[in-house]
């Protein structure tokens, strides 16, 4: 289901409010004039004890031999996820995305090795709520260590709801499923009325924090909040 709506009229702050009502905007490509809201019948989340590390992705994060930043790089992280043969994210949505970063509603979680940007995550952020817009890889399992951090961070902020909006295989593999719509939008009321940190005080993992937290099955598993 979608319906389109006036570029004229659309601002970061319209954006945010279409997020609080369980929409969010996609586009048919880079230079597409029109942006559509789009509210699937189906949602993708990814429940917050249930992403899946697996024993390999375990042992990648544990070697190291990467740096990970936050909100340090996101306009170069959009841009990379732009950068697709096919792709939603036009360029008028990119603008609005970085007008909702400088406001401090979006988010990006970066991966860095030898000093070039390899992988990133970023989405969007409302009351305990995170909108997972998409992410990017250049080498081998960037994106899904630029995930395991994302959702390490999301649990220990206080985060409640991961919208992924659509579920895919990738995501599958890491523990997402789909929830019906009306599912959906009460888990997203619910997240709405509470509030949550994606940068909390004194909150900065080891990669053998991130590792170790998951348990014998493979699904990260938070007793406390991180601080």
């Amino acid at each position: 289901m979608h319906e389109t709506i006036p570029l004229e009229e659309l601002t970061p702050e319209i954006l945010l409010r279409a997020y609080a009502m369980g929409i969010f905007p996609m586009s048919d490509g880079r230079d597409d004039p029109e942006i559509h809201w789009i509210d699937p019948r189906r949602r993708g989340v990814m429940p917050l004890d249930g992403f899946h590390l697996s024993r390999s992705l375990a042992r990648r994060i544990r070697r190291g031999g990467f740096e990970v930043t936050v909100d340090t790089a996101f306009e170069a992280v959009v841009e990379a996820c732009a950068e697709r043969d096919e792709t939603w994210i036009s360029q008028r949505i990119q603008r609005l995305y970085v007008g909702l970063f400088r406001a401090g509603a979006a988010h990006s979680v970066e991966i860095w090795e030898g000093g070039e940007l390899v992988g990133g995550v970023y989405g969007v952020t409302l009351g305990a709520a995170f909108f997972g817009e998409s992410m990017f890889s250049r080498t081998t399992d960037a994106s899904k260590i630029a995930l395991a951090y994302t959702v390490h961070r999301l649990a220990a902020g206080g985060f409640r709801l991961f919208d992924t909006q659509f579920l895919t295989p990738h995501l599958a593999s890491l523990g997402g499923r789909e929830i019906p719509r009306r599912e959906y939008h009460l888990q997203l009321a619910e997240a709405l009325q509470e509030d949550a940190d994606f940068t909390p005080a004194g909150y900065w993992p080891s990669p053998s924090d991130v590792a170790s937290s998951a348990g014998a099955s493979g699904r990260m598993q938070f007793k406390t909040q991180t601080s």
